[in-house]
């Protein structure tokens, strides 16, 4: 049914009600603007998500009764939430959540959604992000939708009927952009040594920020890429314009980028918008290592928050401060071992803080999230250089990232492998 305002969409939430909301930058936010409202008049509505844009408005201490948080995923707009004990973190595999959706065990009694109009058949386009709301679709018992002229239609697993929808309103307003970010000497010199490792006809998985778009910069003179990845941004378009991203190489969807979402400028939104050489699919499938390691010489490219020096990988929280989620890390991580020819790197500036930290430490914080485990890890690059520990003793994996470790640093890590791990490295 359509109706003229998202509080009038919402109206069918009852108290006690379990609702997913889309996510990234697709997040239905005057949908959100509307669930202020209509929290203030139920109990106990809980609101689960990914990274969420323009959610602030939910972390108002007024809602504490009426409505609280659940993220699989924290963001900016949650972060300060979550620490502060008024939202909720789940830490949980990208690729498990639509399975908590399926099998019930997570029950859900709404969805809401941000679509663009429908086609002539009625059939309406998720956009730029399937990832889990494909399966919340399948399972709540209500859904409401913003239709929002503009989303960009999009191919895969991201067409949702019309009559899908128990209320829909329409209003048109802007997608949340994300601009590229700046790069400085730390994050080039990264850039370029994760791009040594990459060869022509790799298959690529990348996130958003400042190294992927570094390293993607330095691969114009490579060959025939692919890209099956959770998600990509605008470091991708030069590449796809040269014809050095063509995805022919491929043993799962030659010829296409394949995601689950994507986050960026209005350029990648035109460059996605209703391009059949784009399928945006359900997370289950994207994340799935059965799936992944089906393409020869996957490349998995991640970050991270600090690493010790087993070779732990630390990246979703600093020490007890949760920052942003688990993800799909690990996903591709295990995907690009399986994988033919695969590898995977993990890829950090070796400072933090005004560079008075290093994020190689023998230890990680109390506290601190192990993401990607010891046993998991292949490459680790810092701008001073990289380190395989595939198959690498504690001695050996010590001594390799001691090595890309910040210079004023190596000498109190040496020290310390010894004091903490009994490890003598000369």
């Amino acid at each position: 049914m359509k109706v003229n305002s998202a509080v009038e969409a919402l109206s069918i939430l009852d108290d006690g009600d379990v609702i997913w909301c889309q996510s990234m930058a697709a997040t239905p936010y005057k949908l959100l603007e509307g669930l202020k409202e209509i929290a203030t008049q139920r109990k106990d509505l809980t609101l689960l998500q990914l990274h969420t844009e323009y959610s602030e408005i939910l972390c108002d201490p007024e809602l504490k009764g009426h409505l609280r948080q659940r993220a699989f995923f924290v963001g900016a707009s949650t972060r300060q939430a979550v620490n502060q004990g008024l939202a909720d973190y789940v830490p949980i595999f990208l690729s498990e959540i639509p399975k908590l959706f399926r099998s019930g065990e997570q029950p859900l009694d709404a969805a809401i959604v941000q679509v663009s109009p429908p086609d002539k058949h009625g059939n309406c386009s998720l956009g730029i992000s399937v990832e889990a709301t494909r399966a919340a679709l399948q399972v709540a018992k209500k859904v409401v939708a913003w239709i929002n002229p503009n989303m960009p239609r999009t191919h895969g697993d991201a067409l949702i009927s019309l009559k899908r929808f128990d209320r829909y309103y329409e209003e048109a307003a802007p997608i949340p952009l994300h601009q590229q970010p700046p790069q400085n000497p730390i994050t080039q010199k990264i850039g370029e040594r994760v791009a040594g490792l990459i060869d022509d006809g790799d298959c690529l998985q990348m996130g958003i920020g400042a190294i992927p778009d570094a390293t993607l910069a330095c691969l114009h003179h490579h060959k025939d890429l692919g890209i099956h990845t959770e998600m990509f941004s605008d470091g991708v378009l030069p590449l796809v314009e040269r014809g050095v991203i063509n995805n022919s190489r491929k043993r799962k969807h030659r010829g296409r980028i394949v995601t689950t979402f994507a986050m960026g400028s209005q350029a990648l939104y035109d460059f996605v918008d209703d391009n059949q050489e784009v399928f945006f699919l359900d997370v289950e499938y994207t994340n799935d290592t059965s799936v992944i390691r089906q393409n020869k010489q996957v490349m998995s490219i991640n970050s991270a928050l600090q690493v010790d020096l087993s070779g732990q990988v630390c990246a979703d929280s600093i020490g007890t401060r949760i920052y942003s989620g688990v993800g799909g890390q690990m996903d591709f991580v295990r995907g690009a071992s399986l994988s033919e020819g695969g590898r995977s790197v993990i890829a950090l500036p070796s400072t933090a803080c005004g560079e008075t930290v290093s994020r190689i430490s023998s230890l990680l914080a109390p506290g601190a999230g192990v993401v990607t485990t010891r046993a998991h890890v292949h490459y680790i690059v810092t701008e001073h250089g990289v380190a395989n520990l595939r198959a690498k003793s504690m001695s050996e994996r010590a001594r390799e990232l001691i090595h890309i470790a910040d210079p004023k640093f190596r000498e109190e890590l040496a020290k310390a492998a010894y004091e903490d791990w009994g490890l003598n490295i000369t």
